[in-house]
């Protein structure tokens, strides 16, 4: 259970990143005070980017409370660093090098060694 929630809190963090890029791509934009109030609401990506970030800290705050501070949020944030480099590649078609890969083998395996003895 306690790995499900930092989970949960993984995938709804990367799914509010990727929904927060999807609302800043024209003709969308960041909500300003002087847009009308329709195209604020309608730009629905944003407001769901901003629940899934809030949905995010709530799991995480979650598993801190089950999960040392020093496994738990390693983990978070190189699971949130893959899932999103991975979405970039399959949502957005960005680049993704060999040394992106790379970088995020050395950050996984380096996250692994952290938390083997203290999970």
């Amino acid at each position: 259970m306690n790995w499900l929630i930092l989970i949960l809190s993984i995938t709804s963090n990367a799914s509010a990143s990727v929904l927060v890029k999807m609302a800043m791509i024209p003709p969308r934009k960041f909500p300003a005070l002087d847009d009308s109030i329709r195209s604020v609401i309608s730009n629905w990506p944003f407001w769901l980017g901003l629940a899934f970030y809030g949905a995010a800290f709530l799991l995480y705050a979650s598993a801190l409370a089950r999960l040392p501070l020093n496994v738990a949020h390693p983990v978070l944030t190189a699971g949130a660093v893959a899932a999103v480099a991975l979405c970039s590649l399959l949502i957005f078609r960005e680049s993704f090098h060999w040394t992106t890969i790379a970088g995020i083998l050395l950050v996984v395996v380096g996250v692994g060694l952290i938390t083997v003895r203290v999970s």
